[in-house]
């Protein structure tokens, strides 16, 4: 069946369908995942998002639940040079094809992927859509097209739950979270507690926990600036972890500023230097905002990871409080694993800082 994948800019790339039959309209963006399909498809933090992949090929290991990042994918549609029909490996429950068709969610292959690149490169992401036709109509549709501004509040937990364990007390802010995070901390015997995006300062230390994370998720971290207030409220009560959308909310939180990123920082494995050490980790990344380097010499936090490709910021620590962001996965999951070691320190910091159970209410007075 053919499609067209259009985009507001007036491009348009012809290709075959595959996944669900439907029309779609969405922000199209770049990922450079390596063979990491899975997880990229189901992250919270692509959602409304047309997913254009750099790899030649995807869909040969097919799907598995393990590559599962949340229960139902919010991405609006895939982008592929090619896909693999028949998937290569024992540990898959779903092809491609089907897997997509279950959700709703349509494809397109044979797409010239690196004209593709060459423009989302260029121009940032653009709105998209998934069409039969690629006429006047269908450009003047997608050029009205208004994108939604509150991803989170669709992504995010309608109600607090537990994931039970024996460890520390671990409260988790879902802006979007995978699930490679929650076995992650589960991992360290974390006794977990997931609360929606918009939970205040005061409810969360009702919780009385010993740390707070605040996870990644999609869109603009200035449309969810009561999150970054909240963790301004909750600095000096509490150790406080932000992961991509969490680590951005950090940074607005303090004074710095937030802008859209110029190279593409979704996918990887992407460098990063940890700047006390010089160690260089491989990891993965899934924002298209950034923080502005600039404005962070004029707030209370100082930059302790760089992109090497673009030094742009890749993570910060507040200088009083034990409060740090980054905007890569630490979890990446299946790999790489080099970041891991970031979990392990927080999780050493919780240990020296953690306080008695009841302390830390937040008092206005």
């Amino acid at each position: 069946m053919k499609r067209y994948l259009i985009l507001e800019d007036g491009s348009y790339f012809p290709g075959t369908g595959f996944g669900a039959p439907v029309i779609t309209t969405g922000e199209a963006v770049l990922n450079s995942g390596n063979g990491d399909y899975t997880a990229t498809i189901t992250d919270a933090a692509n959602f409304g998002q047309i997913i254009a992949f750099t790899d030649p090929v995807i869909g040969n290991v097919g799907i598995n639940q393990e590559d599962i990042q949340s229960l139902l994918p919010k991405i609006r549609g895939v982008v592929a040079r090619n896909i693999t029909a028949a998937p290569h490996s024992r540990y898959a429950q779903f092809n491609l094809d089907d897997y997509l068709k279950r959700h709703k969610i349509p494809g397109i292959t044979g797409v010239d992927t690196a004209a593709l690149s060459r423009t989302l490169l260029a121009k940032g992401p653009l709105k998209a859509s998934f069409m039969d036709t690629a006429d006047e109509h269908a450009f003047d549709q997608i050029r009205a097209l208004v994108l939604p501004r509150d991803q989170v509040k669709q992504v995010s937990t309608k109600q607090p739950y537990a994931s039970p364990n024996i460890g520390q007390d671990i409260l988790v802010v879902d802006l979007g979270v995978r699930h490679a995070l929650l076995r992650e901390l589960s991992r360290r015997d974390c006794n977990l507690t997931i609360v929606p995006y918009n939970t205040d300062a005061d409810a969360i230390l009702g919780f009385a926990p010993d740390a707070v994370v605040f996870t990644s998720g999609p869109g603009n971290p200035n449309d969810v600036l009561p999150v970054a207030e909240t963790i301004k409220q909750l600095q000096g009560h509490v150790p406080i972890l932000g992961i991509g959308l969490g680590g951005q909310l950090i940074a607005l939180a303090n004074g710095a500023k937030t802008a859209l990123t110029e190279a593409n920082h979704r996918g990887g494995p992407f460098p990063v230097r940890e700047i006390a050490t010089g160690s260089i980790w491989q990891t993965m990344q899934n924002h298209s905002y950034a923080i502005d380097r600039a404005s962070v010499a004029d707030t209370p936090l100082i930059v302790t990871h760089e992109d090497i490709r673009d030094h742009s910021v890749a993570g910060i620590r507040h200088r009083q409080y034990p409060v740090s962001g980054v905007l890569f996965y630490p979890e990446a999951d299946p790999e790489p694993t080099d970041a891991t070691q970031l979990i392990d320190e927080f999780m050493e910091m919780v240990a020296v800082t953690s306080h008695p159970h009841g302390e830390g209410v937040i008092n206005d007075a």
